[in-house]
Parts: structure tokens; C-alpha cells; sequence
């Protein structure tokens, strides 16, 4: 039979044991979340995207330039009617006045057609204290990333036009504060059911 620890020792040991604990901020979660694309940055899509050109393009080459708009699961088609509320908003412009390869758009009606790019890469990493962490009273987490955004529209197989948008250096810290520690969302939970 192993020997037992007096109780005067077990206490200190594991107060000693929780600081060594909440001290290791290792031990906090972090998490990842990418769409899927050949992209590791905003810059490199941009890059990518500065490849092609309108009126030039081929439809063809968008593939191999990293806008696969059969493969890639982050695509939107845009339909004809939306995309002209788009790119026209204002029916006081003149045609004159709209960049060519929108106005060869409108006028290719239904052979006109758009696709919407999102290319994301998002990292979330707790930080702080593991034991106010793990007991639910103190939760910091920092979150970085980017997101890039391309509109490419495309008839007859060349592209007509290109625009992009995005956040090419995303962070942001989300603190969240419970007083009552693991109680808290049981706390809520009841309050909620007797509010029924």
C-alpha cells in the first residue's frame, strides 16, 4: 500500500499545482479557420489578381492564375439582373460614362456572366491566464487574419472586367468577463427558462 500525503502537505501542494497551471499559458486553445484557396495572404491574392486583364484575359487562364471558377468551392455566380444593379446602380449614368468592360457586359445580356471570390485565412489564440481561462472568469482572445474579395466578370470567354476588396491585416481582441466563473452560463441558461 502506498504511502499517503499528510493533509497539511496536500493543500499547498495543490495550491502550488493550480499556479503552476495558470501560468502555462500554452495549455489555452487556439484555433485556425481558412477557406480553401491557393492563397496564403492578402498580397499574394492580390498579386494573383493583378494578373488578369480586362478585355485580355481568357476566361481559360483564370485557373491557372488561382480563380477557379468550376473547382473552388469560394465562388458565388452572380446572376445577370443582380450584376447590372451592381455595376450600374444609377440608371441617370450614361452608357458613355460606364468603364467598357461593363458596358460590354450589359450588352451581352444573359451571355454575361460574374463570379464572386472570398479567400479568408482567420487564427484565434487565447490568451492570458490558463486557470481564470479554464474556470470560464477571464477570456482573452486575440484574433488576426485577412480576407480578400474579387468580382470577375467574364463573356464570351475573356474577362471584361475586375474589381477586389477586402482586409488585407485583420486583429482584433475579444474580452470576455464572468464574474461568476462556470456558474455563469448556467446562470443564464435558468434565467432563460424561467423568462419562458
Amino acid at each position: 500500500m502506498a504511502p499517503r500525503l499528510p493533509m497539511s502537505l496536500m493543500l499547498p501542494l495543490l495550491l502550488l499545482l493550480l499556479v503552476a497551471l495558470g501560468a502555462c499559458a500554452s495549455l489555452l486553445p487556439a484555433a485556425t479557420s481558412s477557406s480553401s484557396s491557393s492563397f496564403q495572404s492578402f498580397k499574394q491574392a492580390k498579386a494573383a489578381f493583378e494578373r488578369i486583364e480586362p478585355l485580355k484575359t481568357p476566361a481559360s487562364a483564370l485557373k491557372l492564375i488561382g480563380f477557379d471558377t468550376d473547382g473552388i468551392r469560394n465562388v458565388r455566380i452572380i446572376p445577370y439582373p443582380d450584376l447590372v444593379s451592381r455595376l450600374a446602380p444609377n440608371a441617370s449614368i450614361a452608357m458613355a460614362d460606364l468603364d467598357p468592360g461593363i458596358r460590354d457586359c450589359i450588352q451581352a445580356r444573359m451571355a454575361c456572366i460574374a463570379y464572386e471570390f472570398h479567400f479568408a485565412h482567420e487564427a484565434r489564440d487565447r490568451q492570458g491566464n490558463f486557470l481564470l481561462d479554464f474556470l470560464n472568469f477571464n477570456r482573452t482572445t486575440v484574433v488576426r487574419g485577412w480576407r480578400f474579395d474579387a468580382l470577375v466578370v467574364v463573356s464570351h470567354g475573356v474577362v471584361l472586367f475586375r474589381n477586389f476588396g477586402g482586409e488585407p491585416d485583420n486583429e482584433r481582441v475579444e474580452h470576455q468577463v464572468n464574474p461568476l466563473g462556470p456558474l455563469q452560463s448556467g446562470g443564464e441558461s435558468l434565467a432563460g427558462q424561467m423568462l419562458r
